[in-house]
């Protein structure tokens, strides 16, 4: 087995590749040619090794599904493909050091480098109810109980679907309307700075009907202290949603649903200043940017 870091490594490039060693007699090494730009734009997530982003890591053929985790914390990884080529989908969390980062594949853990480049997110300042910024100490006592519970369920991995292993991870917006806060914003709240915005804000009124992006299974719903009525969806191999500030939940865990499926809705419980969807992705328990996952 081999690998690369290359993002551009598709299933064509590979076969494109065997075909031209088998065509040689000599031993003249003939490199695979990268795929034209036009051939990956309907992959998702799409390939953006930034603090925030997501790595598309090129594995190689193989008979069998690689085994690949993150260096640091042992986290496993989503790999999807087939024997043709097998691509690690690597989130990278917003606090993420640029430079370089390594994932391990296979038993003999095999160190797969990879470069994180430097990305410079907007600053939003916003003000909300005092009491939300700096906290009770029952409150914050809440906030910690909170915590404990959420880094449990952020830690599910889960076997991915069939579907979502071949690639099929392009994901439905979850409710129309303008996108009014962008992942990565370094959040300032009555002037305190605060970690960034770890997802997609959607401005919808409330009770508008919330879709799930691809199926998933109900792992964890509640009201949260900052999050308000909150909805987390398993579609497995570690790739995880969550639906936060609701008015509405129609489903509890346990519960499948299928994309498209509504399962809550829109509201502004929580700390907000306004009605609308926040939308979060994670994999490999980082939060990455949602819009990787969905057209432009």
């Amino acid at each position: 087995m081999r690998y690369s870091s290359h993002p551009h490594f598709t299933r064509r490039s590979a076969l494109l590749g065997v075909a031209g060693l088998i065509a040689l007699p000599s031993a003249h090494a003939v490199k695979p040619k990268a795929a034209p730009a036009s051939a990956t734009t309907d992959i998702w997530p799409r390939d953006s090794q930034v603090p925030g982003g997501v790595a598309r890591l090129s594995l190689g053929p193989s008979s069998a599904r690689p085994v690949a985790r993150t260096a640091e914390g042992d986290v496993p990884l989503l790999v999807i493909g087939d024997a043709i080529e097998w691509t690690a989908l690597v989130g990278i969390p917003l606090s993420a050091t640029p430079g370089e980062a390594i994932i391990t594949v296979g038993s003999d853990a095999h160190r797969l480098p990879y470069t994180v480049a430097p990305k410079q997110y907007r600053e939003q300042r916003l003000t909300v109810a005092p009491g939300k910024v700096d906290l009770s100490p029952e409150d914050e006592a809440r906030y910690n109980r909170e915590r404990e519970h959420l880094a449990k369920v952020m830690a599910t991995f889960t076997d991915a679907i069939p579907a979502m292993l071949a690639g099929a991870l392009g994901m439905q917006v979850p409710v129309p309307g303008r996108r009014s806060g962008s992942f990565g914003l370094r959040r300032v709240f009555n002037g305190q700075s605060r970690n960034p915005h770890s997802g997609m804000d959607i401005a919808a009124g409330t009770g508008t009907p919330v879709v799930a992006p691809l199926p998933g299974r109900v792992i964890d719903t509640g009201d949260y202290f900052f999050n308000g009525g909150t909805v987390w969806l398993d579609h497995g191999g570690g790739l995880l949603s969550m639906y936060c500030h609701l008015s509405r939940v129609d489903v509890k865990v346990g519960d499948f649903v299928k994309t498209g499926e509504r399962f809550c809705a829109v509201g502004a419980t929580g700390r907000v200043t306004g009605p609308h969807l926040h939308w979060s992705v994670m994999l490999n328990r980082a939060m990455v940017d949602p819009a990787l996952f969905i057209a432009a």
